[in-house]
């Protein structure tokens, strides 16, 4: 199994529940966040006790426990255990005994079947395989349940509720459980306080695994690994007045297989792993109101089914994920809030980043302003000396992350209160080792992954297909194709597995993670080749600068509960983008919530921002919907102003909404990630003349002396892997429709717009340009003889063994091919064929001019047939051979299409058949031999075909 499904199913094990669990937000000083306490019946310390319990006494005072006179029920004495255990009183008291590694928590009686928040976190990593400081693993919801002599921990179910006093509540408990993921046995039973102590080892050391690690490394790593209880031990152990913050540390064993080799490990065959368990107390009644979601503002959702409610349409609940923010001035139109979102920014960011940082941190501010907030956010700066950690539950960080692979760029989950929606608690994890390579060197950035040396241009971005534009998931690619020249697609998936991804996807930003590097690297290029900027200049800090800050908006979007928008980058013209006036003002995309592309200039223009500086008119309406308050509104009149506010998307394109599930599929261009301004066409076809020019330039220009080839051949792996994308946004014009979200409203827009056919004829045409014509992809001699491949042979490197030379015919064909068969795919012909009874007649691009188009333009040499015909080339010869291949397994049957492009097919191959024979006819004698083979063979291969039909049926 290759590294990067492994990677594929990591998210998918690891983070299959949404990380929708946490605490709070630390509001502080410069050191430590004031402490918000929660009213739940729980005993809290005051002041002086938390003083005193907190003192220099290393040992527990067991004054009171040791004048017990007996166990209770025959169990040890509650002195008798926590004996040597050092004291730590806060939501639950712990007990550490250093010396035995030993960790006892104490459940008072109110707090046994009471909810409560476990979040996991990654508190170390290896760098690698998805294993980074700062991931998150899983939260929920838990629960301590006395049963006989043991405290069941359990994870509630939160997903079916009805209203309290609805004797429906009364089935519940019966109807759907809850799940009880360990059985601890009651260690002692303090005499007095009817306290309950339970052994923590044996829940998150010897026992179970609620954290997941174990069961998905053999899939990340590619080796089996198992839990070390020798080498597992606690950590560091704090409590706190709302949380207690638990450190397990694991010891892995395992990694004896033959080809195990973890690049990032001294030795395969050990490791270890952090996990920071937090349990926090629930916040109730603190004046929170769940907020209704609209399916036309991209909101995450916590949902469930309220079984008291037999009116509705449909039995779910939908409550957007937002922070409690309140006005401080609540009459005042702009104001405060109470407490307002902090994030701290980890002191090990370089201190140079750290302004980039925090600008995306707080480019929301403008955005919370529609919402009626002044400061709603803050970017505070960890000091170098605080004695926290960022793991800490109580704290919105931004943590600065090292690793050893270059898909990973970063991720904004967020913690919420699964019975309100409110989020509670939100960390953003930053990949370093991208800023790194651009500051070194920015060649460096477009070096593929370290074991996987010859996964150049496509190879990296093709094993995650539903990451790239365009992608029907039926291009007829065959399941046993490699990489050099028969390259496989997994569009095949299991249906399980495929609806996970989508989920992965969503929550922890793969795609862009994968993609990211690339865009970077290309931007990179185009500053050096087309702009003439230096690594080290002025130019190249600017463009690490914004790219973190629009990163870090990004992530933060989420953490305020946003989710993707892959209609935000559609705002301004192609024209406009450029024009920092504009984009410094009014934005460059309707959404930082998009995954936006480098904005590359054309040569012959001046270079603009390189990355969106400011929240879009998407942004801003979507936290008005989400944060403005609307304090004394009964819940009739709230719904209608949040109705209100929705229903402003339908004048105002601006405001279009197309999260992940809408971009999966093939219909909707503007519901795509990776492209840029409303004219995607004219700014594909701007960077395809970029990617030739920076070709043209490679050859000119590089390598400068005392460089190596290696970088030539990396830096055009890259731009046609730009190349290829460009490409690919242009086929979702063809059978395309635009999609809104927009309710009924009486301005007659309808949910689902046909693409012109005249848009759609433009992206035929470029495609024609750009990747089937005979000129489209023709390299001087000498480039392609300067492609030599990394020679460095050491751990982390792996070099090329085969093939050492540059296939260019593979890498041609592969890619005509992948086009090619997308043009082709079942979605698609399907697709044209509906538009022609959804458009008025002559208004919709027919399968039958599809065909004709392709045709033409893929045999011009047959089809035209010029006088001076001598050679047709071995690139043109391929792609030939792969269109004809196509239109045979239509016609016998061998793949997905509508019969009516069977139809077609047959047709087309008879009208094949008979330029070929004319142009055998009238130039067979001037053409030289393999050409003149070539369409000996495609007339025999025709005429087998059309006589294979013929007696089947």
């Amino acid at each position: 199994m290759s590294k990067a499904k492994r990677l594929l199913i990591l998210f998918l094990a690891f983070f299959i529940l949404p990380v929708t669990f946490g605490l709070f937000s630390g509001q502080a000083n410069s050191q430590m966040p004031e402490p918000r306490y929660y009213s739940q019946n729980i005993p809290v310390p005051t002041p002086d006790e938390w003083e005193d319990e907190n003192g220099d006494n290393e040992d527990t005072d067991n004054s009171e426990e040791s004048e017990a006179d007996e166990d209770n029920d025959g169990l040890q004495k509650f002195d008798e255990v926590v004996k040597d255990a050092e004291k730590l009183p806060g939501l639950f008291t712990l007990y550490h005994n250093k010396k035995t590694g030993k960790v006892y928590l104490e459940i008072q009686p109110e707090q046994l079947d009471t909810n409560f928040l476990a979040v996991m976190t990654l508190a170390s990593g290896i760098g690698e395989g998805g294993l980074f400081r700062g991931m998150p693993l899983q939260d929920f919801l838990f629960f301590f349940k006395r049963v006989n002599k043991n405290i069941h921990f359990g994870v509630r179910n939160v997903y079916f509720r009805a209203s309290p006093g609805d004797p429906v509540e009364r089935s519940l408990s019966r109807s759907f459980s809850d799940s009880v993921l360990a059985s601890l046995p009651i260690e002692s039973i303090h005499p007095d306080r009817e306290s309950l102590l339970i052994d923590l080892n044996k829940l998150l050391i010897e026992r179970q695994d609620i954290s997941g690690l174990t069961s998905i490394l053999p899939w990340v790593l590619g080796s089996a690994y198992v839990r070390d209880t020798d080498k597992s031990y606690f950590g560091r152990v704090q409590t706190f007045p709302a949380n207690v913050e638990i450190e397990s540390v694991y010891g892995f064993t395992g990694g004896d297989d033959l080809f195990s080799n973890v690049q990032s490990l001294p030795d395969s065959r050990g490791f270890s792993l952090n996990v920071n368990y937090s349990l926090s107390a629930l916040p109730v009644n603190n004046g929170f109101r769940p907020r209704l979601a609209d399916n036309r503002v991209g909101y995450f959702i916590t949902a469930y089914q309220d079984l008291s409610d037999s009116r509705s349409k449909e039995p779910f609940q939908r409550y957007i994920n937002r922070w409690h923010l309140e006005k401080e001035n609540p009459d005042a139109p702009l104001s405060p809030p109470k407490q307002p979102i902090v994030f701290w920014i980890e002191n090990n960011v370089p201190v140079e980043y750290r302004d980039a940082l925090r600008e995306g941190i707080e480019v929301w501010n403008k955005a919370f302003e529609k919402a009626g907030f002044i400061n709603a956010i803050e970017a505070r700066q960890m000091p170098d000396n605080a004695v926290w950690d960022p793991s800490d539950v109580r704290y919105n960080t931004i943590r600065w992350s090292s690793s050893f692979e270059s898909w990973f760029a970063g991720v904004g989950p967020s913690r919420v209160n699964p019975l309100t929606g409110e989020i509670l608690d939100a960390d953003i994890l930053i990949d370093g080792n991208i800023v790194r390579t651009i500051k070194n060197e920015y060649r460096t950035l477009i070096q593929q992954q370290p074991n996987a040396s010859e996964m150049t241009f496509l190879g990296k971005m093709l094993q995650g297909t539903s990451c790239f534009p365009g992608m029907s998931g039926n291009s007829g690619m065959g399941n046993g194709e490699a990489m050099t020249g028969n390259s496989s697609l997994p569009v095949q998936q299991p249906p399980q597995v495929h609806s996970f991804v989508r989920k992965m996807m969503e929550r922890y930003d793969l795609c862009y993670g994968m993609e990211a590097p690339q865009q970077l690297a290309i931007g990179a290029m185009g500053l050096s080749m087309l702009h003439n900027a230096f690594p080290s200049g002025e130019e190249m800090t600017q463009y690490i600068n914004q790219y973190l800050t629009f990163l870090t908006a990004h992530e933060v979007g989420h953490t305020l509960g946003l989710r993707h928008n892959f209609h935000g980058s559609t705002m301004l013209s192609p024209e406009d983008l450029q024009n920092t006036a504009i984009t410094r003002t009014e934005g460059m995309v309707a959404s930082v919530m998009d995954y936006v592309p480098v904005n590359l200039a054309p040569s012959d223009q001046q270079q603009g921002d390189f990355f969106p500086m400011l929240v879009g008119p998407y942004d801003e309406w979507a936290i008005e919907y989400g944060y403005k308050p609307m304090p004394g509104m009964l819940p009739q009149q709230e719904q209608r102003e949040l109705e209100r506010i929705a229903a402003e998307s339908s004048t105002n394109p601006d405001l279009a909404y197309a999260p992940d599930e809408d971009s999966m599929d093939i219909l909707n261009p503007a519901a795509n990630t990776f492209d840029l301004s409303g004219d995607m066409l004219q700014y594909s076809e701007w960077q395809l003349e970029n990617a030739r020019e920076m070709w043209e330039r490679l050859d000119t220009r590089y390598p400068v002396s005392g460089e190596s080839f290696t970088d030539v051949r990396r830096m055009f792996d890259t731009v046609f892997s730009y190349y290829f994308r460009q490409a690919m946004n242009a086929t979702l014009y063809i059978g395309g429709q635009w999609f809104n979200r927009n309710h009924a409203d009486g301005n007659g827009r309808l949910p689902f717009e046909p693409v012109s056919v005249e848009k759609q004829r433009q992206s035929l045409a470029l495609l024609q340009k750009y990747i089937f014509d005979e000129t489209a992809l023709q390299f001087p001699p000498q480039l392609l003889n300067k492609l030599a491949p990394d020679r460095w042979y050491h751990w982390g490197v792996v070099p090329v063994v085969y093939p050492l030379d540059y296939p260019i015919h593979q890498r041609i064909n592969l890619l005509q091919r992948i086009v090619l068969r997308e043009l082709f795919s079942y979605p698609r012909l399907i697709r044209l064929q509906d538009l022609e009874l959804k458009t008025e007649p002559g208004q919709a691009l027919t399968m039958q001019e599809l065909f004709d188009t392709l045709e033409g333009g893929i045999w011009t040499e047959v089809v035209n047939r010029p006088d001076d015909l001598k050679v047709i080339s071995s690139v043109r010869r391929s792609l030939q051979r792969e269109h004809l291949g196509m239109l045979i397994a239509m016609v016998l049957r061998n793949s997905n299409v509508p019969d009516e492009a069977r139809t077609l097919a047959r047709y087309n191959l008879r009208q094949l058949r008979e330029e070929v024979e004319n142009t055998l006819k009238r130039r067979g004698r001037h053409l030289d031999t393999a050409s003149k083979a070539h369409l000996e063979e495609t007339r025999d291969r025709i005429d087998k075909t059309l006589e294979a039909q013929f007696q089947s049926g």
